[in-house]
């Protein structure tokens, strides 16, 4: 059951995202674009080292990526006051109507992916798969490896 629940959860993963892509392309935003504009949001003000790891990428690849972004009127970059050598990225008033529809893309994709499933089952559904993110990403889940490794 390990293996086909792994390749199942990583299967759905991948095919949430290709459609999340076809559908995000109609509106003219790219798969890196739509993740920086979403983490951005989640991390308004972020620099761009901070940024760059949260979206598990190089610093010179969200450059590039910020860069195409400003010049689209989506991003600006505001020198830290804290810290003149630093430069913050926020989110620009004309982001706001593509995180909507992004959101919009998003909600609509999730109705259809639960086509079937009831609210109850959703719901433990959904609690499950915060369990199996909490025994990953947890402190305690490396220390019973060492545990049992040691």
């Amino acid at each position: 059951m390990t293996d086909s629940l792994g390749f199942l959860i990583s299967d759905i993963s991948r095919v949430m995202r290709k459609r999340f892509d076809e559908r995000a392309r109609r509106i003219g935003v790219t798969r890196a674009q739509w993740r920086t504009l979403s983490m951005l949001k989640r991390h308004e003000g972020s620099n761009q080292g901070m940024l760059a790891e949260l979206l598990e990428i190089e610093p010179i690849t969200l450059g590039r990526m910020v860069d195409r972004l400003e010049e689209a009127g989506l991003v600006e970059r505001r020198r830290d006051p804290a810290d003149r050598r630093v430069w913050r990225i926020h989110l620009t008033d004309a982001a706001q109507p593509v995180l909507s529809q992004l959101r919009t893309i998003a909600d609509a994709m999730f109705d259809e992916m639960m086509t079937g499933i009831d609210s109850d089952d959703r719901a433990r559904m959904h609690a499950a798969l915060a369990v199996l993110h909490t025994n990953l990403t947890s402190d305690h889940t490396k220390d019973t490896k060492e545990a049992a490794n040691g």
